[in-house]
């Protein structure tokens, strides 16, 4: 039988040239993704120059260095850079795989835009987003810390707390002068006091809840495999909100962004609300019932309905 990262489980993709070639779906365009991507310049997690994104990766215990581009604006073309290409072909798929999951490439979305093209206000924002995925967070630890770091402040400083978190206890690559991050591992966060976090810009109850989460993984109580083994959205909505600091916004991010379900909805997200506002040219903001009543349309597409209206805003 295939193993998880086989070769036989991961279509689509071939080694040329020193290079690994990607191949997309005709619904993917690579350049409205990078838009979505250089949405704020304090990003530390990777880097976007001239149509180049370039970025670490962790596979299993691989840690590589990549740099993603596209000659068609669909087909990807990978690079390893600094040493760091993967001997194996069991290694090189899971980084093709990495890179499927991140863009969201196994997911048809024709049924998507079939409804979208019908809606009132998701056809405002699909023609100019035509081809936008999901980005992704493929790495469960980093996807709840992003969650926590993000609850009730705006997107610029989340950032920039999320700078400061990964730089303090994240490991880096230098390539051509430049530091290139990998996000603190949960093993490593686990072990963390709250004094080693007071220096970052959070509060004391969100350093609380991510040195919690990163115990629980690090003691084997959660994991990305065990939560899609309940192949279960309502079930997987459950086990996230147990966890401290996790509540329903932070488990339908997750869901959607990490765990890919199409389903998930943070329906009292600040975005989406402000989103709809704009759209419908409301002088107040919708209330939960007529998000939901405008979300009829959405069924199982709430993720990608929520990703797209996001883009109205900036």
């Amino acid at each position: 039988m295939a193993g998880k990262n086989s070769i036989e489980q991961i279509p689509n993709w071939k080694e040329g040239d020193g290079e690994l070639l990607i191949n997309a779906p005709v619904e993917f365009n690579f350049t409205t993704n990078l838009a979505y991507m250089q949405r704020d310049k304090n990003e530390c997690m990777y880097e976007i120059e001239n149509e180049l994104i370039t970025c670490t990766i962790t596979t299993g215990d691989e840690h590589t260095l990549v740099q993603v581009s596209s000659t068609d604006n669909r087909n990807l073309r990978v690079r390893f850079l600094a040493g760091t290409r993967p001997k194996t072909l069991e290694g090189k798929a899971a980084i093709v795989h990495y890179i499927r999951d991140w863009f969201d490439l196994d997911k048809d979305l024709t049924s998507f835009y079939k409804m979208a093209q019908h809606d009132p206000l998701l056809q405002q924002v699909i023609k100019g987003n035509y081809g936008l995925r999901i980005v992704g967070i493929p790495d469960l630890f980093e996807a709840l810390c992003w969650g926590v770091l993000g609850q009730q402040i705006n997107l610029a400083f989340a950032y920039r707390l999320k700078r400061q978190f990964v730089e303090k206890f994240g490991r880096s690559i230098t390539y051509n002068g430049k530091p290139y991050w990998f996000f603190p591992s949960y093993e490593k966060v686990a072990k963390l006091q709250l004094a080693d976090m007071s220096d970052i810009k959070m509060t004391v109850r969100k350093s609380e809840y991510i040195i919690g989460i990163a115990q629980s993984m690090a003691n084997g109580d959660l994991s990305k495999e065990k939560l899609l083994q309940l192949n279960s959205f309502k079930k997987i909505e459950k086990e996230l909100i147990k966890i401290r600091g996790v509540g329903p916004w932070t488990a339908n991010y997750v869901l959607m962004r990490c765990l890919r379900y199409p389903t998930a909805f943070p329906i009292d997200d600040v975005g989406l609300i402000n989103a709809i506002k704009h759209l419908k040219k409301m002088e107040r903001k919708p209330s939960k019932e007529e998000i939901l009543e405008a979300a009829i349309p959405w069924k199982n597409w709430e993720a990608y309905a929520t990703f797209y209206l996001w883009r109205a805003l900036y």
